[in-house]
């Protein structure tokens, strides 16, 4: 279990992006179908957005050569702005985590491996507001971000984001809305496996009631 935090620290919450507080799925797709006609490649993109979360170098070692990869991350994240923010929405009871966290006087932050312009036009196209943004940080990468933000929880949907709150010795909320599955996450060593972010802000009152 993650390290106790004192009752006079704030509280601090980060939340991770894809598929935690928004659904990237339709978005990510649309990207990748103007990518691959633009390259002549004929993404599989249902697989491909069924487990959102590894950068997109590992999406797309499959697929093309590794000489090719760093110029195709290039583009996707160009191409990203036209093709796949209006068509992302929220996903169930992210707006209203976000506001719990408030409730309570903490800090949100978003720590998230998008590359951090397209993140911030998410959250400003969703009118989602929060304290901090951190991208392009991914698995145990975002331990540094945790620790350094004063975070205690860190809500995510992925292995890789159990990863991160473990080694920033911080409490592991997963939600089920991404590719993981409940066993997966539990494997992984996660605290607490939510259904969505719709639980959040019952979970969180019971949670500070008793920390």
């Amino acid at each position: 279990m993650p390290a106790e935090q004192p009752a006079s620290e704030p509280l601090v919450v980060g939340f991770d992006l894809d598929m935690t507080l928004i659904d990237t799925a339709p978005g990510f797709g649309s990207v990748l179908r103007a990518l691959g006609a633009e390259l002549g490649v004929d993404f599989p993109v249902e697989a491909m957005t069924a487990r959102l979360g590894p950068p997109l170098d590992l999406l797309f070692e499959p697929y093309l050569a590794a000489e090719a990869i760093p110029a195709a991350g290039d583009r996707f994240r160009a191409l990203y702005p036209a093709h796949a923010i209006a068509s992302v929405p929220l996903l169930e009871g992210a707006r209203e985590a976000l506001h719990a966290v408030r409730r309570r006087g903490g800090r949100t932050i978003v720590v998230t491996g998008k590359f951090p312009d397209n993140a911030r036009l998410h959250l400003d196209h969703l009118g989602l507001e929060v304290d901090h943004l951190e991208g392009w940080v991914w698995g145990v990468g975002k331990a540094d971000v945790l620790v350094r933000e004063g975070a205690s929880v860190y809500v995510g949907d992925h292995v890789h984001d159990v990863e991160g709150a473990l080694a920033a010795d911080v409490l592991s909320v997963s939600v089920l809305t991404g590719g993981c599955t409940r066993e997966e996450l539990l494997d992984a060593g996660t605290h607490v496996v939510l259904e969505s972010l719709a639980e959040f802000p019952d979970w969180l009152d019971d949670h500070l009631a008793t920390r």
